[in-house]
């Protein structure tokens, strides 16, 4: 309790004041200047704080989703890529006979600003759209735009199927590597900045994990763009491959989303459907050659042989074989003796001999 004092003629109690202090003794003992050597060993010891108390600024969103008519790998790959990004949404698979222009109004709906959509045809070609697309709240019209790139998917082979032995956070925001090819020439530095924007996980994202465990490469290898997913071991920075993988193979880019004028056109692409055309080419001229040849086997058995003459020089090295005389055998031949039934006679009898013995000596 603090210090009361009273007043002589019974007055109420007031609180004494407390002593004030000098503006001297207030003011904290002066620490010691610490050294250089203290400097750096406390901030090595120092932990860092939490990297989730940032702010949310990078509102990216990502829709993945595919036609109908896709069988169970490609189902499995966008399984695999939504568990790996996790700013990705879903959505219900797309009726064929719907334009592709209908996507923008999807991604309006889903309040995403990319998208991957998967196309399947013929129930065994795969091709992959990836879009940018802009849109305004603020106005009651938006306006989408591009780039767009239309691909091929080649190749593919989810987590489940390979089975690696390499392993990372769900929700960790992953590394992007580029092959170096891709700031040569103008199309690629497109697709790299529009891959960067799809596949990299926004800081501070809710769902992400504050976490860098594993990384993404692009390589370029036969005109083609070569997934690859790769764990990063702490130990000695090695990489050990996760999965999936696949191939794309460009097919054209496009200035709108899912249209406008065309940027560029690959021309080393050709349609799975040249393709199988071109085998079947290759399969049906081998047919025919071996066709061909039995013919020409065919005509050369029915042509006249032509004879040659004698040539007298040919049997020049040629030895007569000796005449034997010819015997005929007017007596009949011996019967051959038949040694098992002979031996079997033998035993039989000896048998018979040991019976009638043993016999005499039991009486």
């Amino acid at each position: 309790m603090a210090a009361t004092k009273r007043k002589r003629r019974g007055d109420l109690a007031v609180q004494a004041k407390k002593p004030k202090r000098n503006e001297k003794d207030a003011e904290p003992p002066a620490k010691p200047r610490a050294t250089a050597e203290e400097v750096e060993e406390e901030e090595r010891n120092r932990i860092p704080g939490p990297v989730c108390k940032g702010k949310w600024k990078n509102k990216e969103r990502i829709l993945i989703f595919s036609s109908r008519g896709i069988n169970f790998r490609t189902r499995h790959l966008m399984q695999d890529l939504r568990r790996l990004m996790p700013h990705s949404k879903a959505d219900t698979k797309m009726d064929r006979k719907d334009k592709l222009f209908v996507i923008n109004e999807v991604c309006e709906m889903k309040n995403c600003n990319k998208c991957i959509y998967f196309e399947a045809k013929k129930k065994q070609d795969l091709y992959m759209c990836i879009f940018w697309y802009f849109f305004n709240s603020d106005k009651l019209s938006n306006s989408p735009h591009g780039p767009s790139a239309k691909f091929l998917v080649q190749n593919i082979h989810t987590l489940a199927e390979l089975k690696m032995t390499g392993n990372c956070l769900k929700g960790s925001r992953p590394l992007l590597s580029f092959d170096l090819a891709f700031d040569e020439l103008p199309h690629y530095a497109l697709l790299k900045e529009l891959l960067i924007q799809i596949f990299s996980t926004p800081r501070y994202h809710p769902k992400s994990q504050p976490f860098v465990d594993h990384v993404f490469t692009f390589t370029i290898l036969d005109n083609r763009i070569w997934f690859r997913n790769f764990q990063i071991i702490e130990e000695d920075a090695a990489l050990v491959e996760i999965g999936p993988r696949f191939v794309l193979n460009l097919i054209k880019i496009f200035q709108g989303s899912f249209g406008g004028p065309t940027l560029y056109e690959n021309p080393h692409y050709q349609s799975p459907n040249m393709h199988r055309r071109v085998i079947r080419s290759i399969t049906a001229a081998k047919y025919k050659e071996k066709q061909q040849v039995k013919d020409v086997q065919k005509l050369r058995k029915k042509e006249l042989k032509t004879l040659l003459p004698h040539d007298p020089t040919a049997d020049v090295f040629v030895t007569p074989a000796e005449e034997k005389p010819i015997e005929i055998q007017w007596v009949k031949p011996e019967p051959k003796v038949d040694l098992k039934a002979r031996k079997k006679r033998i035993y039989k009898r000896q048998r018979k001999m040991k019976q009638r013995m043993d016999r005499g000596k039991t009486k």
